[in-house]
């Protein structure tokens, strides 16, 4: 069994995947713009099953382009990611 994910990237939209290990199963992850922490949104790690095996993501389908911060907790920064339109980002947790 594997698991599809559908992505509504292009123009100035791209999409982030973000590599977990199994500990942060379930856990939500937030982004922000880059100066702009209050604007956050969220989504959350889901085990994906693919014929290598289970992989851990949190994948964010429909992204505007431009600099995210990727926040560890609610007031640490874990890092940072550019999105370009028409592509996927991938950041390692």
């Amino acid at each position: 069994m594997s698991d599809s994910l559908v992505l509504d990237i292009g123009g100035d939209i791209g999409a982030l995947v973000i590599h977990t290990g199994p500990e942060l199963d379930h856990a939500e992850i937030e982004l922000s713009p880059v100066g702009s922490d209050h604007q956050r949104f969220h989504n959350q790690v889901h085990p994906r099953h693919l014929p290598d095996g289970v992989r851990h993501n949190a994948v964010f389908p429909r992204v505007r382009a431009g600099e995210y911060t990727i926040w560890r907790d609610h007031s640490t920064v874990h890092g940072t990611v550019h999105i370009q339109g028409g592509h996927v980002a991938e950041y390692t947790w």
